[in-house]
């Protein structure tokens, strides 16, 4: 725990900036760091967990064979990803068990063996599980013509396939209508006095027989089972019909009918699964960021301790400069998502002011050739002294950085990055040129998306957020950013801004 305490300002500065809960025990299962938002999700107060036993985190059924299988966890000491295809709880302070799904990651400091654990609540999309698995059971299990209408103003929601197949008419119709179309024998006034029971409960559920008209006019008889449920908040009434003229072909029609949408809402379920997988995809790379960086830190740390002399300041010196590179690298990541939390809320203060352009390309050049690699060269944009914008300068120092950064990055040794300045019209145009990787032309439509990184740059640092960032600061600003790339021959960014008057 003193270990902790002693790096508390890092580790706080990372895990802060994190949404999902941070919870990091020792091997006898003592919490020794957490964040804020692991806190607030078990309900205790700010560094409330430090120093208790995990298992006060873990609903009291579980106890029995979790400290057999954490012990196996650590000495298997292995990633892994837990609450895919079973029930995972955790326990809050109250006492409330909720459903969540936890990342666990061993790793060794100081001698000491630490489990770090990335807890999400999932109470939210076992909800929408609940609300699909509701629908899957009506039209998997049902072998009757389903209605699904609203409470309040009677139109249909849904109709399953038999009853527009019976009916006559198509679901697009049926939701330009109610059930006092199909139904000749009955008024509003009827209708809706026939549903009061149900609406305040004195009734569970209404069974009759009623009359049925198509579309085209004919009528068939039919035995009506009626309930009320929900959509989330939303009140519909559930209509179970079955035509009790029995004709031949009804029970075949309706089991494909139920096999098409059982398909449906298989098909839905995989893509939720899809969506689930992309975002623990997205959580593991973040994690990868940030392990790599603290790894050099540690081992820097742990090797100036052994540079006691004055003869040794050289190789002291060269761990500390990896200590800050890797510290502002970090620094960098936790920028970039304070930068899309605040894009996301609006809460964007743009400064505008006027200052020559040469200001900014001097100062992006200048950090970015501490960057290069063996044989790599920056091409100095040429009459550009005289160039004044109006505009943020620290956005378009933020842009131009990412580009450079990305060029220099994806480039091989001994290449050119050639930065361009141009006018056109009432624009100014600054278009940054590499002999890099390229993007595959199958992906370059994601590549401004947040969290995208193409297929052939995986193995590269990167968070896949500076060029999503960099592309709504420029248009809220009333600038653009646009791309042609060739993959193995290289990507050109142009970046497009307006030349404002000013005095």
């Amino acid at each position: 725990m003193q270990i902790f305490e002693k790096d508390s300002n890092i580790f706080k500065l990372l895990s802060e900036a994190i949404s999902e809960g941070i919870v990091v025990v020792n091997d006898k299962q003592k919490i020794v760091a957490s964040n804020g938002a692991a806190s607030e999700m078990f309900g205790y107060d700010e560094n409330e967990l430090v120093g208790l036993s995990l298992n006060l985190l873990i609903p009291r059924e579980y106890h029995g064979s979790h400290g057999h299988h954490f012990n196996t966890f650590i000495e298997g000491s292995e990633k892994r990803q837990m609450g895919h295809g079973r029930n995972l709880y955790g326990l809050k302070k109250n006492g409330k068990k909720f459903p969540v799904e936890a990342g666990l990651n061993p790793f060794h400091l100081y001698g000491n063996t630490y489990v770090m654990a990335l807890v999400i609540d999932i109470t939210e999309r076992k909800k929408s599980q609940e609300q699909l698995s509701h629908w899957f059971q009506i039209f998997n299990e049902s072998l009757n013509e389903i209605y699904v209408f609203d409470a309040q103003t009677l139109k249909f929601i849904n109709v399953n396939y038999g009853a527009q197949s019976n009916i006559g008419y198509n679901l697009q119709e049926l939701k330009t209508i109610t059930p006092l179309d199909i139904k000749p024998t009955f008024t509003e006034t009827s209708f809706r006095k026939m549903l009061e029971p149900l609406i305040n409960g004195k009734l569970k559920k209404l069974d009759l027989e009623s009359i049925h008209q198509r579309k085209d006019g004919t009528t068939y008889p039919v035995e009506i089972h009626l309930q009320l449920s929900s959509i989330g908040d939303h009140q519909v009434f559930v209509a179970i019909i079955l035509d009790i003229t029995e004709r031949k072909s009804y029970t075949a029609n309706l089991e494909k009918t139920v096999a098409e949408r059982t398909l449906q809402l298989e098909e839905a379920l995989a893509k939720e699964k899809e969506l689930s997988e992309l975002k623990t995809k997205f959580l593991s790379l973040v994690s990868h960021e940030f392990k790599t960086p603290l790894s050099s830190i540690l081992t820097s740390t742990t090797l100036l301790g052994k540079y006691t002399t004055s003869e040794q300041q050289e190789k002291r010196d060269k761990h500390l400069t990896t200590i800050k590179s890797k510290v502002k690298y970090l620094d960098n990541i936790l920028n970039d998502f304070l930068s899309v939390e605040r894009l996301e809320s609006g809460k964007v203060n743009y400064r505008k002011s006027v200052f020559p352009l040469s200001k900014v390309v001097n100062e992006v050049v200048y950090d970015s050739n501490m960057l290069l690699k063996e044989g790599q060269t920056i091409l100095y944009p040429h009459d550009i002294d005289d160039i004044n914008l109006n505009f943020d300068e620290k956005i378009l120092e933020l842009v131009l950085s990412n580009l450079v950064h990305n060029a220099i990055k994806y480039s091989p040794e001994g290449t050119q990055i050639d930065i361009q300045v141009s006018a056109n019209n009432n624009n100014l145009v600054l278009k940054i040129v590499d002999q890099g990787i390229g993007i595959p032309k199958e992906e370059q439509k994601h590549i401004f998306d947040r969290y995208f990184r193409a297929g052939n740059a995986l193995l590269t640092q990167g968070t896949g957020i500076g060029l999503n960032i960099a592309k709504r600061h420029l248009e809220n600003l009333g600038g653009n950013i646009t791309f042609k790339s060739l993959q193995d021959k290289g990507t050109t960014f142009e970046v497009i801004l307006p030349l404002e008057q000013h005095n």
